[in-house]
């Protein structure tokens, strides 16, 4: 199992990267392609040493996201001297209003997580992203993001 581990995340090269978004699902029937009825985030942050669950839905995703957690903690080669360290719940999410928005919500809270990290900051009280995601993840902006997505596989189809 560890040697099969290895050959997925390896070439990941986890230990080098500064930022990575996981998108998670509520499927735990990996069988299934399609299953799973929620989408949520979870962000890691090499500086604050620390793994942020984002989730649209009231946590939702809480105990997928642990597992998740869990599961790549050991290939991040994570420091123990970062003042963070660890795994924390995000309470500012923002929220959707109905069911079938959270895909949207993950793709649109990925976006302000990166465009926070390449613009360098700013750093909210935790040295992150929070107030970003907050202030950028809003209703309008998530309906934007669906005819931004249509957009783009309407491009895709027409290259074809």
């Amino acid at each position: 199992m560890l040697r099969a581990s290895k050959i997925f995340y390896n070439p990941l090269i986890f230990p080098g990267k500064k930022l990575v978004i996981f998108p998670v699902n509520d499927n735990s029937d990996v069988t299934k392609a399609e299953g799973g009825n929620h989408w949520s985030l979870l962000a890691f942050e090499r500086d604050a040493n620390v793994f942020v669950h984002h989730d649209s839905y009231g946590g939702m995703n809480k105990g997928h996201a642990k597992r998740l957690y869990k599961a790549v903690v050991g290939y991040m080669e994570t420091s123990s001297k970062a003042t963070n360290g660890g795994y924390v719940e995000c309470s500012s999410n923002p929220q959707q209003a109905n069911g079938y928005d959270c895909g949207l919500y993950v793709a649109a809270i990925a976006e302000a997580i990166c465009c926070w990290y390449k613009n360098g900051g700013p750093k909210d009280e935790e040295g992150l992203w929070f107030s970003a995601v907050t202030e950028q993840v809003v209703p309008s902006v998530v309906a934007d993001m669906r005819n931004k997505i249509l957009g783009l596989i309407r491009s895709f189809m027409a290259t074809k």
